[in-house]
């Protein structure tokens, strides 16, 4: 089933082109199904490239998805210009009267900071401190999983003594829980990021379970005991050219980054990466809106 997007939505044509189902406002008036309200609050920077890559997994299930931007009013954007967050996206005084079937958290540039050094912090805080009581189940991404750790729980997070970068193996640790159902023991999946966070924390945490996670990236996949908050520490929504952009970038601004882990054939940067955690990535996506979003949302919200 499709994914119901603003009719302009520059992401529309890329996902039309990949052949994902995307379906104007006309038509999507005319399914006589009640859709899923996903929201989608994007802190990456450059918001476009994220919406097609988030929305690129969205639209690959069986279940009627409408989709809502949320953007920050205590931040401003230097990547995306003003016409597109206008155009497409809300601020929270416009939705925090609504309720939603499902919200996306992304990560952001911004782990090296303490949280309480982030200039929309509060505001943030207080869109978590919503999404409890107003979203059926959220699922954070990055440094959107380490704010949701320390907000909700008090974990903490700590620097690398280098950047986790690269595809790394996991291994899956509740293969009875529904968000993994139908992953392979082990899987490859995708970390870009400077801290890690508090693992003997976590783990004394009895509402929390670990679900995956690698001897050499820590943590991947931890959620709530209630399905309300999923934590995903890496970027499994990531296209396979991405890593390779953010060595590239890094190394033109004259930062040391190491050559991503596990990334290049031969670890040649001129050789095209392989996209080898497409497929789980996929039914991650599809596990969260059916088991967590679809299944466990009411009908109508009171």
């Amino acid at each position: 089933m499709p994914i119901r997007i603003p009719e302009q939505l520059p992401a529309k044509e890329i996902l039309e082109q990949e052949n994902i189902f995307v379906m104007d406002e006309e038509r999507a008036t005319k399914q006589e199904i009640r859709p899923l309200n996903i929201l989608i609050l994007n802190l990456m920077p450059e918001k476009e490239k994220t919406e097609a890559q988030l929305l690129r997994f969205l639209g690959n299930t069986p279940i009627q998805v409408n989709i809502s931007f949320l953007r920050l009013s205590t931040h401003e954007s230097k990547n995306t210009s003003k016409f597109h967050l206008d155009q497409f996206y809300k601020s929270f005084d416009d939705i925090r009267t609504k309720r939603f079937d499902g919200m996306i958290i992304t990560g952001a540039p911004v782990e090296k900071l303490k949280f309480s050094d982030v200039n929309y912090w509060e505001e943030l805080q207080s869109i978590m401190d919503w999404s409890s009581k107003n979203v059926t189940s959220t699922l954070h991404i990055c440094w959107g999983a380490q704010a949701a750790l320390y907000h909700h729980y008090g974990i903490g997070k700590y620097e690398l003594p280098e950047k986790c970068f690269g595809i790394y193996r996991h291994e899956v640790l509740e293969p009875k829980e529904n968000l993994v159902r139908g992953f392979d023991d082990y899987f490859m999946a995708p970390h870009s990021r400077y801290t890690d966070i508090d693992y003997q924390k976590l783990i004394s945490i009895a509402e929390l379970k670990i679900l995956a996670q690698s001897d050499q990236a820590g943590v991947l996949i931890a959620a709530s005991s209630d399905g309300k908050r999923i934590m995903v520490t890496g970027h499994f929504e990531y296209d396979a050219e991405t890593l390779g952009d953010e060595y590239r970038r890094d190394r033109e601004r004259g930062v040391d980054t190491q050559l991503p882990e596990n990334y290049f054939p031969d670890d040649d940067p001129s050789k095209v990466p392989l996209h080898r955690w497409k497929s789980h990535c996929s039914l991650m996506f599809s596990n969260w809106l059916n088991y967590y979003v679809y299944q466990s949302t009411p009908y109508e919200w009171d």
